[in-house]
């Protein structure tokens, strides 16, 4: 079968002619009928089959044929990943070029002013990451009432990255008649289920089974320690034949340690996951497609969405916790029927993981020649043994200042929340901070001024701090901004910011009230108080007195 049997139209055949297709894949040969009449679709493929152009091609047609009435977009194309997008965005840019149709991409990790003018210029077709599309929905941007076709891809990879409430808030903007298209390459039961709320009467697709491999992909598993699979993958890199290779790992940050530990052994490569910014990652991205780099080494978020021609080699440096995720890994060779490899590292702790992928795609993965790389896990194991044993980072006995802490029901004071040494209250450099220090009579609270670790007071932003602010040492509320020589005490008006009651303390650790530490001081403030009250504030009796003649208790003069 050719392209040209699948009734699309000249403008259509001519740019896939362009791009050196002239046998359709079994995806895009059962597919791209059925989108043709309108129907909604359930299609199941192994990564690398052509699913983009499976739902691409008939979309344009379809909107080249129907000439649109009204503004807004009439196609969405959700997607999980940034790079998946963007790739999406380069099939309709390509197999759409001698149409009228255009498309505009947005996702997160860029400004969206670009975005948001492109949006202005009314395109037909809107591919989308989850994220960004709901925040421009939310400022109003982006209106879904006009969809005529929604296309769901990657679903159960949403499902595995937790996007499925962001889908369920898509779908439920979306006008009730439309056709839907749903693609992944595995089929878990939440992806059925998802599929029979929202697809009606579809036409089930799946041109291989479940979870299959390429079988053009020879892979083989090395079995090494965590520690030694550094040495084992420069060895490997060594080769020649492997001119263009991607090495998977489970975490950003072991991503950044590979790279790091390749450098030095003076093998260039870069480095592609979720902390790297979206300008970042096309220039890795950039750099691998043109060849310039020979290493890419990436998490999962690049497991799909990565379209690069001519890798020839996928490495699992860590095996994945999820056996599905090891399909979209090595599928990112031996693509468009091309020949690749596959390895992956084994260490001990990894072996079930090992088992389960086995067992998800019905074949045992053959074990790599032992002979071929054992001496160089020798050599690794020996310089490890080599290296001088580090001596444990001292770190913080948790268990004494609990036991500092606890130490204030039972008569102690307060802990000191800084370093102590011989006795002495070191306070560390930087910004202003609230410390407990055991001071003259009881636990106080100051904000201490770090940088030059003197007890004085921050300068700009006024501060609460509990201070022995006078000489009879009393527990007062004072601000930075204002002096010492102020007394507070004689106010009528309560303290801001009055001390916290200790009632869940010991009464005995802690110094006595303020009116029984310092009765003259107390008896003053109260004589001050009382006398403020009399002076300023009549009595309610006195108000009364006042008001009895106004009451009518005396007549006034007639005529």
């Amino acid at each position: 079968m050719q392209f040209s049997d699948l009734n699309l139209i000249e403008p259509l055949l001519r740019a896939v002619r362009e791009e050196g297709y002239t046998t359709p894949t079994p995806i895009q040969q059962q597919a791209i009928p059925h989108v043709l009449l309108g129907r909604d679709l359930l299609g199941c493929a192994q990564t690398g089959t052509g699913k983009t152009a499976a739902f691409a091609l008939p979309i344009l047609q379809r909107l080249n044929e129907k000439p649109r009435t009204g503004k807004g977009p009439r196609v969405l194309v959700l997607a999980p990943t940034r790079e998946l997008a963007a790739q999406i965005g380069d099939s309709f840019d390509v197999y759409g070029r001698y149409t009228r149709v255009k498309q505009v991409t947005i996702f997160g990790g860029v400004g969206q002013r670009p975005q948001t003018d492109a949006l202005a210029r009314n395109p037909e077709v809107l591919i989308a990451a989850p994220g960004r599309l709901l925040d421009l929905m939310n400022q109003g941007f982006i209106r879904l009432n006009s969809i005529e076709i929604f296309v769901l891809d990657e679903a159960d990879r949403m499902l595995d990255m937790g996007f499925i409430h962001d889908v369920r808030r898509v779908i439920s903007a979306l006008p009730r008649e439309r056709q839907t298209l749903l693609f992944s390459a595995t089929m878990p039961g939440e992806i059925r289920e998802l599929a029979d709320q929202i697809l009606k009467n579809p036409q089930y697709v799946a041109v291989t089974p479940v979870a299959s491999t390429v079988e053009t992909i020879q892979q083989s598993v090395y079995f090494a320690g965590q520690k030694e699979k550094p040495a084992l993958l420069r060895h490997l890199l060594g080769d020649k034949d492997i001119r263009r290779v991607l090495v998977f790992t489970r975490t950003k940050h072991g991503a950044n340690k590979v790279v790091q530990q390749l450098e030095r052994g003076g093998i260039q490569a870069e480095a592609i996951h979720g902390n790297k910014s979206q300008s970042a990652r096309e220039k890795a991205l950039a750099g691998f497609k043109r060849g310039s780099t020979r290493v890419l080494v990436a998490t999962d978020i690049a497991a799909r969405g990565i379209d690069v021609d001519d890798i020839t080699h996928v490495i699992n440096y860590d095996l994945p916790h999820e056996p599905e995720t090891y399909v979209h890994r090595i599928g990112r060779t031996a693509r468009a029927g091309a020949s690749g490899f596959a390895y992956s590292f084994c260490s001990n702790e990894e072996r079930p993981l090992l088992r389960q992928i086995e067992r998800l795609i019905r074949l045992q993965v053959p074990a790599a020649d032992a002979g071929s790389y054992m001496n160089v896990l020798k050599a690794a194991a020996a310089e490890l043994a080599a290296q001088p044993v580090q001596p444990p980072q001292s770190t913080p006995d948790h268990r004494a200042s609990r036991q500092t802490r606890d130490s204030r029901s039972s008569g102690g004071s307060r802990p000191a929340r800084d370093h102590q040494s011989n006795g002495q209250t070191t306070r560390p450099q930087g910004n202003a901070r609230p410390v407990w220090d055991d001071r003259a009579r009881g636990a106080r609270a100051t904000w201490e001024d770090r940088t030059g670790g003197q007890g004085g007071r921050t300068h700009g932003n006024a501060r609460p701090a509990w201070d022995d602010r006078s000489a009879n040492g009393s527990h007062l509320s004072a601000w930075d901004d204002r002096s010492k020589e102020q007394d507070r005490s004689s106010s009528p008006y309560p303290v801001r910011n009055a001390p916290r009651s200790h009632s869940h303390l010991n009464r005995d650790a802690l110094p006595t009230q303020h009116h029984d530490t310092h009765p003259q001081h107390n008896a003053a403030s109260a004589n001050n108080a009382a006398q403020n009250i009399n002076e300023n504030e009549p009595s309610r009796k006195r108000r009364r007195r006042r008001r009895k003649p106004s009451q009518g208790g005396e007549q006034r003069p007639t005529g």
